[in-house]
Order: C-alpha cells, then sequence, then structure tokens
C-alpha cells in the first residue's frame, strides 16, 4: 500500500481515539459508569498520544496503523461485555 493511505488510515485512527474519548467523557457527565468508561478511555489515549506524535513529526508507521486497527476492533466489539466487567471489579 502507498504511503498516501497510510497517512490516512493513520489521522482516522487519531481522530477516532480523540472522538472516542470524548464521547466517553460525554456519558461520564450523563450518570454512566465512571471507572469502567474511564479505564476504556486509556488504550484510546494511548492511541491519541502516539498518533500526535506521529502527526506533529510527519512520521507515520504501519505498526501505529496495524495496530490502532486492531485495538479499536477488538475494544468495540468486546465493548458491553468489558464494560460490564470492569464495573463489577471496580
Amino acid at each position: 500500500m502507498s504511503r498516501r493511505n497510510l497517512i490516512i488510515i493513520s489521522k482516522v485512527i487519531f481522530f477516532y481515539s480523540i472522538f472516542y474519548i470524548i464521547m466517553k467523557l460525554i456519558a461520564i457527565f450523563q450518570g454512566a459508569w465512571a471507572d469502567a468508561n474511564l479505564i476504556l478511555c486509556l488504550p484510546f489515549a494511548a492511541l491519541a498520544t502516539w498518533g500526535g506524535f506521529c502527526l506533529k513529526r510527519n512520521k507515520f508507521t504501519w505498526v501505529y496503523a496495524i495496530a490502532g486497527a486492531i485495538l479499536i476492533g477488538s475494544i468495540r466489539y468486546f465493548e458491553k461485555d468489558l464494560m460490564i466487567f470492569l464495573h463489577n471489579q471496580f
């Protein structure tokens, strides 16, 4: 795949991570479980930080794109189960 595709995928992952964090914070303010939502935000915060460095330095890697896609897909697929599990743990 071309470098252009890598840049587009990386930017989508970066902006999605920021959007996810904002949506979870809004959910917390509306009365959702704070502990579980904040814990689910941690991987996205790491992705947003890593993506911010990539954007700032204009150095994109396939490791970020692939890891981000796998992480986003996994968390979105198991989100309900993770939310209940984390709420029961904390």
